[in-house]
């Protein structure tokens, strides 16, 4: 038989720490409109509460004595979850988008290529281009360095060039990320 020993359990840290659930001696109280109530026993601050209809929220654990807030945990819980979504809305995580073409492209072709390639960095995405060579047009790696060469020049007011053109096989490639707008 397994021996059953006598551990204290400990708070569990996913439980937000609101009412019967604060165990500090003292408190430093702040009410639902912003007024210090001074330092408190938890369950003097807690009657406080239970007199508005309201919750014992731990705002901060790190002060001395750790803060609370008398407030409406539901209202509160629910402002925090969206100011989270409204943050992750925000983000915009940047992704490497491809513009390929050969080093004997036409004018037009070329900028349609720009327009891409610009409309993708002001969008916050990095810009890989690529120019490919086909049997003995490698031969011809120089014209392909001068045009991702003009490419950079012609982007150098929404890109900065990450990687410089290099050859890879039978293609050369350039990295361009946007500029920082300061």
């Amino acid at each position: 038989m397994a021996q059953h020993t006598n551990t204290p359990r400990r708070p569990n840290r996913d439980l937000p720490q609101i009412n019967e659930r604060i165990r500090f001696p003292k408190v430093r109280v702040v009410d639902s409109d912003g007024q210090q109530l001074g330092i408190l026993l938890p369950r003097e601050a807690l009657t406080i509460a239970q007199e508005k209809d309201l919750d014992l929220v731990l705002v901060s654990d790190k002060a001395d004595p750790p803060v609370c807030r008398i407030m409406d945990y539901g209202k509160y819980k629910f402002e925090q979850e969206k100011r989270a979504r409204e943050a992750k809305k925000r983000q915009h995580n940047a992704e490497v988008k491809e513009v390929k073409m050969r080093y004997k492209i036409d004018e037009h072709d070329y900028q349609v290529r720009i327009n891409h390639a610009q409309r993708f960095l002001k969008s916050g995405d990095k810009v890989k281009a690529t120019i490919t060579f086909r049997g003995r047009e490698i031969q011809h790696s120089d014209l392909a360095y001068s045009l991702l060469k003009r490419m950079a020049q012609d982007l150098q007011d929404f890109a900065e060039v990450q990687q410089a053109p290099k050859k890879e096989g039978r293609n050369m490639m350039m990295l361009l990320s946007p500029k920082k707008q300061g």
